[in-house]
């Protein structure tokens, strides 16, 4: 029997989101539910020379969000956004003050750390790589904090003042969603009561731009950036880069009801595959990725007619998207055939370690709201993808249990169950 049967039960009780559009969890949901798209031209660097021009970028301005010139100066851009919406999150909770420092933890998940500035200062201590010896390091004195990703847990540590379990997971594209649920599974075991979780990825830069350049995964679609996220649309031809970060305040669900906190979700399953068959290629029967949703729902002793919404992975990319579709008929038998599904990437980009973070966080809200986000930018299906994937419009509906799954370089594939709090008793 799975320990999510027999150990402690987590729910959320905070959510704090940095994404692009607008910084904030109820900017973000506004954005999504009315389905407008933030995919733009890049305008951090000059993107001339690349083949794909478009990125999802955030409108962050560290000092209107109360870092100081210090904090600025000493954190990479995933580190000032994972502690913006950290901190959001321990907000929303209410949780700071009334929780042991000692029960209360830290798990920052990311894809590609501080490559920002790790380049950049890089490009300064070495003059732009022609010295291979550094005698004065003292120009760069936090070199060493955006090499490790471990320095972001450390400030929202400090931030949350947990002095309880932390660590840092990594795992490509479904990073969210697996720092998310080794978070929970500290607090069902008994080493927390309370996590502080989640992911941030800010890696528009030219070295990753490059890098999705030279295997043609990111869109050419320089011409249309607003609608050049098309998931599930036949005339997609790749993902849109984003970035963003989201964090949630994770407790257990005892703990959570005797201090009165509102919760938005417990989560109630999750599980992890690897395809073992490609870095960047999928199989078209989408067999691991159906076997981490049935794993999942098996977990939340849930049978998937009782899925109420799925949100994607949908990247827009060719394979990515056909993967999907045959992993949902696999693992949902005949109900995927009427459940709404839909790819917030459509409108944020992809922003990698960060991005099924984001997706947890609005599977969340639409339990809240009882709102499903739209697929932006489907107006041509693809006959292939002949699933009801929510096209251009939001759906109300009854939202009590939402699977959300994320795909990764590597054969990386995970699911996670949300359930409406006090549904399963």
């Amino acid at each position: 029997m799975s320990k999510f049967h027999d150990a402690r039960r987590v729910v959320i009780t905070g959510i704090g989101v940095v994404a692009p559009g607008d910084v904030g969890t109820k900017p973000f949901w506004e954005m999504l539910t009315a389905g407008r798209t933030a995919t733009r031209l890049i305008s951090s660097f000059d993107a001339s020379p690349f083949r794909s021009r478009v990125a999802a970028e955030c409108d962050f301005d560290p000092a209107a969000e109360g870092l100081s010139q210090r904090q600025v100066r000493a954190w990479d851009r995933t580190t000032q956004f994972a502690y913006v919406a950290a901190k959001e999150a321990l907000a929303d909770s209410g949780v700071t003050g009334e929780a042991d420092p000692l029960r209360t933890g830290v798990m920052a998940g990311t894809a590609c750390g501080m490559t920002r500035s790790l380049d950049r200062e890089y490009a300064v201590v070495s003059d732009e790589g022609r010295l291979w010896q550094v005698d004065d390091a003292h120009g760069v004195p936090y070199l060493y904090d955006y090499f490790v990703p471990s320095s972001m847990a450390a400030e929202i540590a400090w931030l949350a003042k947990a002095e309880g379990p932390a660590g840092v997971v990594s795992a490509g594209c479904t990073s969210g969603i697996d720092v998310l649920t080794h978070a929970a599974d500290l607090v069902r075991d008994g080493a927390a009561d309370v996590m502080v979780a989640g992911a941030s990825d800010a890696a528009i830069s030219p070295i990753t731009v490059a890098c999705f350049d030279a295997i043609k995964a990111t869109t050419p679609r320089n011409d249309e950036p607003e609608t050049a996220s098309r998931p599930f649309d036949r005339t997609r031809d790749g993902f849109v880069l984003g970035e963003g970060a989201a964090f949630f305040v994770l407790e257990e669900y005892a703990h959570a009801r005797r201090r009165g906190a509102r919760a938005y979700a417990e989560v109630a399953g999750y599980a992890g595959r690897c395809n073992a068959y490609s870095m960047t290629g999928l199989r078209p029967d989408g067999r691991e990725l159906a076997e981490a949703v049935s794993r999942a729902l098996d977990t939340a002793r849930l049978d998937p007619s009782e899925v109420d919404y799925v949100n994607a992975h949908g990247s827009a990319t060719k394979q990515n998207d056909l993967h999907e579709t045959a992993a949902f008929k696999r693992s949902l038998g005949p109900h995927a055939y009427s459940v709404p599904i839909s790819s917030v990437k459509s409108m944020i980009g992809h922003s990698l370690g960060a991005i099924c973070a984001l997706e947890v966080a609005a599977s969340a809200l639409a339990i809240e709201h009882g709102v499903i986000p739209p697929t932006a930018n489907l107006r041509q299906p693809d006959p292939d993808c002949d699933l009801d994937y929510v096209p251009l419009v939001a759906r109300e509906a009854a939202v009590s249990t939402v699977v959300s799954v994320a795909s990764g370089f590597g054969g990386f594939q995970s699911a996670v169950v949300l359930t409406e709090p006090g549904r399963r008793q």
